[in-house]
This record gives C-alpha cells, structure tokens and sequence, in this order.
C-alpha cells in the first residue's frame, strides 16, 4: 500500500526525458579544437587500452601544411561492444575522445551501430582547446 501514494516513476518517453548528472559515461565521441581541426593524432593507445577491442583505427596522413602530421585515416567505434567505461578517454594524450551525455543509441541494423570518423566528429563537436600547440607562429 506505500507504494500506490508514492511519486510517479513512469516517464513519457520521448516528450519526457532524463536529466543526466555531470559525471554521467555516455557514448565516447571524438572533438575538434576551437578552429575546427581534428584533436585526434592515430596514436592508438585509446585502441589498445579498449577493453572489448570496440575502437579500430588505421592512421594516415593528413593533407599538406598541416602543423600535425598524421591523423586517422579509418576511425570506427562499435559501440554493441562498447562498455562504457571511460579507458579511452583517459588514455587519450591529445585529449579528443572524450565520453558524452548520449544514452539514446540505437539502429536498425547492426552496422548502423559502428560509428565511423564522421558520426564520431558530429556527435562530438568542438571543444575549446586552451592550449594552443598547433598554432603557427
């Protein structure tokens, strides 16, 4: 009987939605700096520290007179493997993988949910960069 007088817990999904904490793991994204560069170098270690294997990565090289030499050719997160634990971003000495706020995942097949560069840049957006290593002078 305490539990019918208690506080509603159904939610209208979708027109309702949860409000996540500042400490919240969602889904790992990768960012761009303030000047829209990809952050991300294809050192690899975020593919090696990766527990599952989720994160696969081929480096390459980027288009001439850019301050950084190489970038990821082939940037592609499984995400059914994915567990969310945050080992990526830790590793990540660039800092340009970082966990977002995204909890709504979903396809409707199975390649759908092995985000490549694109998706990953998209959904990461940019992030402001303080230090400014890349710059020219």
């Amino acid at each position: 009987f305490r539990a019918l007088g208690g506080k509603r817990v159904t939610m209208q999904y979708p027109e309702e939605r949860w409000e996540v904490k500042d400490n919240y793991r969602g889904a790992p994204v990768l960012v761009k700096d303030d000047e829209g560069r990809p952050k991300c170098v294809a050192c690899s270690l975020c593919e090696y520290v990766c527990p599952p294997k989720a994160i696969y990565i081929v480096p390459g090289e980027l288009e001439q007179g850019n301050a950084v030499e190489r970038g990821p050719a082939v940037f592609n997160i499984n995400m059914l493997r994915c567990i969310f634990c945050g080992l990526c971003e830790e590793a990540c000495p660039e800092e340009a993988i970082f966990m977002s706020k995204e909890f709504e995942l979903w396809g409707e097949k199975r390649s759908e949910l092995v985000h490549d560069k694109e998706t990953l840049y998209a959904l990461g957006g940019v992030r402001p960069d303080p230090i400014k290593k890349w710059a020219h002078k």
